[in-house]
C-alpha cells in the first residue's frame, strides 16, 4: 500500500513532464510547416494587389488609344470656342394687343475674335426678330446682326461678352485639303450642345446652292454627321484649326445619311472682314444688271445676258448693249458675256462669283457675243 501510494505521484509526474515535452515539440514543427506558406501568401498578396495608383494608371493605358487621347484634347480645346444659338420672333395679338415670343430655332456658331464677332450660318437667324448666343461656359448674350451674305450662307453676330470669356478658333486653310483626311465636326445638333462628331473628307470641290439661289462653290464634302442644329458649327483638321463651317446636310430624311457639306474657311476668311466693315460682301462695280436665271433658260442662252447699264458707269464707258425694244416692240437682246480673261461664264451666278476675284481698278477683258459676233471689250472695274 506504501509503495503504489508512493508510484502513483511519480506516474503522474512523468506524465506531465512528457506532456509538456511533447507540446513543444509538435509546436515547433507546426511553425516549421507553416511559415513558408506565410512567406508565399505575402508574396501572392504583393503582386495581387498592387496601388492604387497604379492600378488606375494600368487602367487608362489600357483603355484609352493615343489617337483617342488626341481626339479628347482637341475636343476639350475647341469646344471652348464653339457657341449655341437660339432664334425667336415676336407675333402680335391683334386681340388681346400683347407681343409674345415665339421659338424659332437653333443653331451653332462659333466666336471670330475677342471683340465679340460670333460666326453662323445665314439661314440659321434668317428671319428671326432676335438671335442668343450661349458660350461654353454657360453665359448666354443677346445677339446683334452686323453683316450677313446669303450667297454664301454667312452671318456675323456680335454680342457684349468680356474679353476673357471669348476665345477665338484658330484658323487653318482649305487649299490644301485632300479627300481622306480626318476633320472633327463640333456644334448643337438637335438642341444637344457641344457634341462632337469625326469622320474624314469625302470629296473636295462640290457646289450647293445657296440661299440667294448662287451658287456656293468649292465646298467640302464629309462622312462626319451633320445634322439639324449642326448649322454654323465649325469643321477642324487633326490640328484642331478651322477648315470650314458646317451647313448643309444631303438626306431624303432630314437626318444625317453620311454626306454633309461645309464652306471653306478660304471662302470665310475673305468674306467676314467685309460683313464686319460693310454689313456686305463688296464686289467690284461694273455697272452692269444681268437677266434672271429663269430668263436665261427660258431663251437658252449661254453666258450671262447684259439686261441693263447704269448711266456713267464702266459698263456705259466700254460700250457695253443691254436688252431694249426696237421701235416696233420687238425685244433686241443685249451682249451676252461668254468669258472673263478667257474664264468661261455659261449664267449668271458664273459671272458674280468670278468678279470676286478682282478688285476695284482692275482691267478685265470680256469675252461677248453681239449679234453672233464674238468682240473682246476692256472693263474697268470700279
Amino acid at each position: 500500500m506504501k509503495l503504489s501510494t508512493f508510484l502513483k505521484p511519480v506516474l503522474l509526474l512523468l506524465v506531465l513532464i512528457l506532456g509538456f515535452f511533447l507540446g513543444i515539440s509538435w509546436k515547433e514543427k507546426l511553425e516549421t510547416d507553416d511559415s513558408p506558406k506565410t512567406e508565399t501568401a505575402k508574396v501572392f498578396k504583393t503582386k495581387e494587389e498592387p496601388t492604387t495608383s497604379s492600378r488606375e494608371s494600368e487602367e487608362e493605358s489600357e483603355v484609352l488609344r493615343p489617337e483617342e487621347l488626341h481626339t479628347i484634347q482637341l475636343f476639350e480645346k475647341a469646344s471652348k470656342s464653339v457657341a449655341f444659338i437660339t432664334t425667336s420672333n415676336y407675333r402680335y395679338n391683334i386681340f388681346s394687343r400683347a407681343t409674345t415670343e415665339v421659338p424659332r430655332g437653333t443653331g451653332s456658331a462659333f466666336v471670330w475674335d475677342k471683340k465679340g464677332h460670333i460666326i453662323t450660318n445665314y439661314h440659321v437667324i434668317q428671319g428671326a426678330d432676335k438671335a442668343t448666343v450661349t458660350l461654353a461656359n454657360g453665359k448666354s448674350y443677346a445677339a446683334r446682326l452686323i453683316g450677313q451674305a446669303p450667297e454664301k450662307d454667312l452671318a456675323v453676330l456680335a454680342i457684349d461678352a468680356p474679353a476673357e470669356e471669348l476665345i477665338p478658333i484658330p484658323l487653318g486653310r482649305s487649299d490644301h485639303l485632300r479627300v481622306g483626311q480626318a476633320v472633327y465636326a463640333i456644334g448643337n445638333p438637335y438642341g444637344f450642345d457641344q457634341t462632337l462628331t469625326t469622320g474624314v473628307i469625302s470629296a473636295l470641290g462640290r457646289e450647293i446652292e445657296s440661299v440667294a439661289g448662287i451658287p456656293i462653290r468649292d465646298v467640302i464634302q464629309t462622312d462626319a454627321a451633320i445634322n439639324p442644329g449642326n448649322s454654323g458649327g465649325p469643321l477642324l483638321n487633326s490640328s484642331g484649326r478651322l477648315i470650314g463651317v458646317n451647313t448643309a446636310i444631303y438626306s431624303p430624311s432630314g437626318s444625317s445619311a453620311g454626306i454633309g457639306f461645309s464652306i471653306p474657311v478660304d471662302v470665310v476668311s475673305k468674306a467676314v472682314p467685309d460683313l464686319i466693315q460693310y454689313g456686305k460682301i463688296r464686289r467690284p462695280l461694273t455697272g452692269i444688271e444681268l437677266a434672271s436665271e429663269y430668263a436665261h433658260r427660258s431663251l437658252g442662252i449661254d453666258g450671262a445676258l447684259i439686261l441693263h447699264i447704269e448711266a456713267g458707269s464702266p459698263a456705259e464707258q466700254a460700250q457695253l448693249l443691254p436688252t431694249r425694244r426696237n421701235r416696233y416692240g420687238e425685244l433686241l437682246l443685249g451682249d451676252i458675256i461668254t468669258a472673263i480673261n478667257g474664264k468661261p461664264i455659261h449664267s449668271r451666278s458664273d459671272f458674280i462669283l468670278e468678279l470676286e476675284k478682282f478688285q476695284s481698278g482692275d482691267v478685265v477683258k470680256l469675252q461677248i457675243l453681239r449679234d453672233e459676233q464674238q468682240l473682246e471689250v476692256p472693263l474697268q472695274l470700279q
